[in-house]
This record gives C-alpha cells, sequence and structure tokens, in this order.
C-alpha cells in the first residue's frame, strides 16, 4: 500500500512540471519572437537611418563633382583664351620683326647699289684724269696730274668712308634700330617713354635734333634726372 501511494503521488507531480515546462516554453517562445520583432524593428531602423545619412552624402558628393567641373571648365576656358592672346601677340611681334628686317634689307641693297655706282663713276674720273695728267709732259702737267690723284685718293676714301657709315647705318637697321624705342635712352624707362610719347616725341630723332615746337614739348621733362644728356645720348644712337 505504501508504494501505491508514492507511484501516486510521483504521477500527480508529473502533469504539474509538464504544464510547467510548457509554460516556460510558450514563455521563451513568446520572448524569443518579441525579440525577433525587436532586432528586426532596430535592422529597420538602422537601414532608414543609413538611408537618411547616405542620402545627404550623396547629394553634398554630387554638388562637389558638379562644382570641380565647373572650375576645371573655368580654368581651361580661361587657358585657351591667354594662350590665344599670347599666339596673337607672339604673331604681331615675329611679323614686325619680319617687316623690319626687309625694310632694312632692301635699305641696305639700295645703299650698296648707290654707293657702288658713286665708287666706279669716281674711279673712272680718277682714271680719266690720271690718264690725262700722264700725258703731259711739262711741269705743269706734272703738277695737275699729282693733283688729280690726290682728288681720287680722297673721293675714293670719301666714298670709302661713306660706305663703311652706311653699311654700319644699314648693319643696325638690320640688327633691329627702332628709332621709336625711347627706352633706348639712357635715362629713359618705360613710364617716361609713355609720357613722352603722350606728350608728341615718338621718335629718337626728335630728342637728338628736335624743332622748335618739340623743344618746348621736351622742356616739360627737364626737372628729370639726366634730362641734359638725352640729346647726346640720342646722337650717340643715331651714329
Amino acid at each position: 500500500m505504501a508504494k501505491t501511494s508514492k507511484s501516486s503521488k510521483s504521477d500527480n507531480k508529473r502533469p504539474n512540471v509538464d504544464k510547467i515546462v510548457k509554460k516556460v516554453n510558450k514563455e521563451f517562445e513568446k520572448t524569443s519572437s518579441q525579440i525577433e520583432g525587436l532586432v528586426d524593428d532596430a535592422f529597420k531602423q538602422l537601414d532608414s537611418l543609413q538611408n537618411q545619412i547616405q542620402e545627404p552624402v550623396r547629394k553634398l558628393m554630387k554638388e562637389i563633382d558638379e562644382l570641380r567641373e565647373r572650375e576645371m571648365k573655368r580654368f581651361h576656358d580661361e587657358l585657351d583664351r591667354r594662350m590665344e592672346e599670347f599666339q596673337k601677340i607672339q604673331n604681331s611681334v615675329m611679323e614686325r620683326l619680319g617687316i623690319a628686317q626687309r625694310e632694312a634689307k632692301r635699305g641696305q641693297e639700295a645703299v650698296t647699289r648707290s654707293l657702288g655706282k658713286e665708287t666706279r663713276e669716281t674711279a673712272k674720273t680718277a682714271k680719266s684724269a690720271t690718264k690725262s695728267a700722264g700725258k703731259s709732259t711739262t711741269k705743269a702737267g706734272k703738277k695737275t696730274a699729282a693733283q688729280a690723284k690726290s682728288s681720287a685718293k680722297k673721293a675714293a676714301t670719301d666714298t670709302k668712308a661713306g660706305a663703311h657709315k652706311a653699311g654700319a647705318t644699314a648693319r643696325a637697321a638690320a640688327k633691329g634700330n627702332d628709332l621709336s624705342d625711347l627706352t633706348r635712352i639712357k635715362g629713359i624707362g618705360p613710364v617716361t617713354a609713355r609720357k613722352l610719347q603722350g606728350a608728341g616725341i615718338t621718335s629718337i630723332n626728335q630728342i637728338a635734333n628736335p624743332t622748335k615746337a618739340e623743344q618746348e614739348k621736351l622742356e616739360k621733362f627737364s626737372s628729370m634726372k639726366g634730362f641734359k644728356s638725352w640729346p647726346d645720348e640720342a646722337k650717340k644712337l643715331i651714329g
């Protein structure tokens, strides 16, 4: 009887334990579902927050790219414009140098032709005078011959000196001897040169050999340092 009673009590306790286990399992499943729901909500909120952050960042990056493209385009446009201006200036300078060289070459050729013609005529005259003087047997004839020879020699010397000076002038012109560049005169800088040009003094010749009106214009610059030496410097450049 005692054993039967014990067994009955044990059987009565087991359903209670099963109920408790089922209840615990049910609560655990419920809690797990709640936790999973919370985790899903947390991930959804995280995705939403990430999208909220990424969207302004993408917008900002897009604006930065657009700004960079605009600035690069503006830089390239400005660079192209400057290069075009430089090319125009270079072409203008090269054109002016070419014109100056052609003019100097033509001037040199003209001077050479003129001097050659003059030299030939002088030599011809000297030869004729020498021949005429040689035919004279008298003392007066000899004297005349000597004078003719002296005249011929002097003429040849003068012609040679003139040719040398003309050649030097032509060579200076060929090298770009620009008489309109006032800054070549010692003591005249770019600023003073612009002021002189504004007053009507545009050539070194006007400073070297000024007219009365040009001298009056130049007197306005008499207070400038080195003014008194300007004419001498200009004459040196002209030769």
